[in-house]
């Protein structure tokens, strides 16, 4: 233990006792159930991005600078300084590139990964004059992408390149404003009941004015940089999906579309910035959305198997169904539409009448009223016929009718072929929702997504996948197992990274690497893991007493500047409620306000804590003295009722896996992986990250669990991490 660590604490020892059992929110129960990142294109304002010609041209003029001068540049550039981890991971990046294997690099907070594969892969994009696409799980990391660490790298690499690098960020067409629908070239969408609300019609009126008016201003078009924003409805309005789009060849206005020109962008330009839902929407569809590209760096890797999920997922309605019907109106005849109309109705009937969950067989009342809504919309799509010659307006109806009305179709006809094998040879989960006051909804999702990935990323192209969460329980094949790659040997140190060598010649299993480059965080000195052993294993029915107990004498001795991460809203508000009764300092509670400006109060004030779920355990960035506590109120194992992870547990568990580690398992370590990382920020952070679930220390797939967190020094005494909180707050008070 380090010499330093007594100053605020004092050492203990770690014991599982070997209990096995599962928890008891995964035994099977009857309980209430739980509920694609857009995507479009766009370049940020600078130099014109170069013709394919002139990269060629400008690429044959001189040889890129070797990696160890760029990355030295680079640092430079951000007024930083070398650190081990980041070179280690450029230095692997660049293996992979050269090797064509795939690398896994699990890179800690403060080790700057996003510099670690954005000047190898700049530098490969300029030497090979190709582009490398990197894909995101949010958008605030795009942002910092483009807005940020490009627009330097850019700027700093140009010299040692031998030309500016180029870079575009690609999102969805449906993130654009569409100049056909501006220019009253099409319908507006039809009229919902809330509509008939005057106050609801004066402010899509509003908004729609406000979007025509900008449309004239803007030279992007792109959704994010309208600020104010408008209302969903309102941009659906002026905007339509790929499918729905006329196509730049027959719109009126497609030589100035804002979507196109950013695709043309996105084209011509060395790094392309996407997300996980594009990515996983260029795997699937046969028509590629993203440009031609060698590479992929797959960052917030952690995240891929449930984007990925999202967008290979299906939803059907009665109100999805009966708004097709109402597009058909205008493009079929009526009798055709009322059918569509009908069936959506009847659809709307017999899901309201279903026990929402997941569905194991097809109840015949709902196979009989799914097959009504497939031979309703194909009757629709046959009717409004194919691409024909025809004004921009007739056109734009048509187009604006036949999408939704295909997507009709072909999930009803998913939802009914997903039954057709027996039980353990199906590949889709089929599942019926009902929450937070929404209409009954039919969804389908993939039960696994490996295949998909191994076929359509890992065999195409040279990928880098990359999170500061990767090795759960000390191994990288758990996440691995999901992305469809193949079990490796235990990761690799930082000294042991690919070299460029030709992978090996086995093609039935993709070639990859592992490796861990570690943080440059001393976690043992700067932070303390409390595990609240004593405290009774957490019930179904809210937080027990003893738990606000706890949890307000830590908040206390804290003197605030606690977020506290838990496993439902009703907990969140529950602790939110009862602290505010006992506590002399404030204390936010998500949904209260816009997440964004709680963040900003919580990080402004010292004393106040901010209680919430879900987003907040991957959203928080608050380095410095306002966050000096992380409290989760249990392991955030998915509900038991969760139809997909059910589903794909007992799959796992089927074929003689361990359903629950690999499912439960890995869901709650990703979850507390991340929770854990909100507490360091930067190389002086100072604080400690409490678990009130005593099952951490005391169940078997604890360990698991403890493995998979950053190595903070750790113990079971209350009064020691009271001590240690209540020196830490003084000391930052005296500043």
């Amino acid at each position: 233990m380090p010499a330093s660590v007594p100053n605020w604490s004092v050492s203990d020892v770690f014991e599982p006792d070997g209990t096995e059992q599962l928890p008891p929110e995964l035994v099977e129960q009857s309980a209430p159930e739980p509920e694609p990142v857009s995507a479009g294109a766009g370049a940020p304002p600078g130099p014109s991005t170069p013709s394919t010609a002139e990269r060629t041209e400008r690429a044959e003029r001189a040889e890129p600078a070797d990696l160890d001068t760029l990355l030295s540049v680079a640092v430079e550039a951000v007024s930083g300084t070398p650190r081990e981890g980041q070179t280690a991971m450029a230095k692997a990046v660049d293996n992979a590139i050269e090797s064509g294997e795939h690398l896994a690099v699990q890179a800690g907070t403060g080790t700057g990964k996003s510099l670690a594969y954005l000047v190898p892969a700049i530098r490969h994009a300029v030497a090979a004059n190709t582009t490398v696409v990197v894909s995101t799980a949010t958008i605030a990391l795009q942002r910092q992408l483009v807005e940020r660490d490009l627009p330097r790298l850019a700027t700093a690499l140009s010299e040692a390149l031998g030309r500016r690098p180029t870079f575009a960020i690609l999102k969805g067409r449906r993130n654009y404003l569409c100049l056909n629908r501006v220019h009253g070239n099409a319908p507006e969408e039809p009229e919902e009941a809330a509509l008939f609300d005057p106050a609801a019609i004066s402010a899509l009126e509003r908004d729609v004015r406000r979007l025509r008016e900008w449309s004239s201003e803007t030279e992007t078009g792109d959704r994010d940089e309208l600020v104010p924003g408008v209302s969903e409805r309102a941009w659906r309005q002026m905007s339509v999906t790929a499918n729905e789009c006329l196509g730049a060849h027959r719109c009126p206005v497609g030589a100035d579309c804002f979507a196109e020109h950013a695709r043309n962008e996105a084209g011509r330009a060395d790094i392309v910035v996407t997300n996980h839902a594009l990515l996983a929407i260029d795997a699937l569809d046969d028509k590629p959305v993203l440009p031609e590209h060698d590479m992929v760096v797959v960052d917030e890797a952690h995240d891929l198997v449930d984007r990925v999920t999202s967008a290979a997922g299906g939803e059907l309605s009665g109100s999805a169904v009966k708004q097709a019907a109402k597009r058909c109106g205008r493009a079929v005849d009526e009798e055709i539409a009322d059918r569509l109309n009908e069936a959506g109705e009847g659809l709307e009937f017999v899901l309201g009448e279903s026990a929402p969950g997941r569905l194991e067989e097809l109840p015949r009342e709902l196979s009989s009223a799914l097959s009504g809504v497939r031979d309703a919309a194909a009757a629709c799509v046959t009717a409004l016929g194919t691409e024909q010659r025809e004004d921009a307006e007739t056109g734009s109806v048509r187009k604006l009718a036949l999408a939704p009305t295909q997507e009709v179709h072909d999930t009803a006809m998913r939802l009914l072929d997903g039954f057709d094998a027996p039980e353990g040879e199906r590949h889709d989960v089929v599942w019926l929702s009902a929450e937070n006051g929404r209409a009954p909804a039919l969804k389908v999702a993939p039960l696994g997504v490996g295949g998909l990935l191994r076929q359509r990323l890992f065999e195409q192209r040279t990928t880098v996948l990359t999170s500061a969460t990767l090795a759960l329980g000390g191994s990288f094949d758990t996440l691995a197992g999901q992305w469809g790659l193949p079990p490796q040997r235990a990761a690799r140190p930082a000294a042991d990274t690919a070299t460029a060598a030709e992978p090996p010649s086995d093609a039935s299993e993709p070639s990859w690497v592992g490796l861990d480059v570690g943080s440059p965080f001393d976690y043992q000195r700067s932070g303390i893991l409390y595990v609240a052993r004593h405290l009774p294993s957490p019930g179904r029915d809210g937080l027990p007493e003893s738990y606000l107990d706890e949890l307000a004498e830590l908040v206390t001795a804290a003197g605030g500047r606690t977020l506290g991460l838990f496993s439902s809203m009703r907990a969140a508000r529950q602790a939110c409620d009862e602290l505010r009764e006992r506590l002399s300092t404030p204390v936010l509670c998500q949904g209260e306000d816009s997440t964004g400006l709680l963040v900003d109060s919580f990080a402004k004030d010292p004393a106040t804590s901010l209680f919430g779920t879900l987003s907040l355990w991957q959203g928080v960035d608050v380095p410095g003295e306002s966050l000096q506590l992380v409290v989760m109120d249990r392991i955030p194992f998915p509900r038991p009722d969760d139809p997909l992870a059910s589903a794909r547990q007992k799959a796992i568990s089927a074929n003689g896996g361990n359903g629950f580690i690999t499912v439960a398992g890995t869901h709650a370590a990703l979850l507390l992986a991340q929770g854990a990382g909100r507490l360091l920020r930067s190389a002086s952070d100072r604080g400690v990250v409490a678990v009130l679930d005593p099952r951490l220390a005391t169940a078997r797939y604890g360990s698991f669990l403890h493995a998979s967190l950053p190595p903070f020094w750790s113990t079971h005494d209350p009064e020691v991490v009271r001590g240690a909180l209540r020196r830490l707050d003084s000391a930052t008070t005296d500043r």
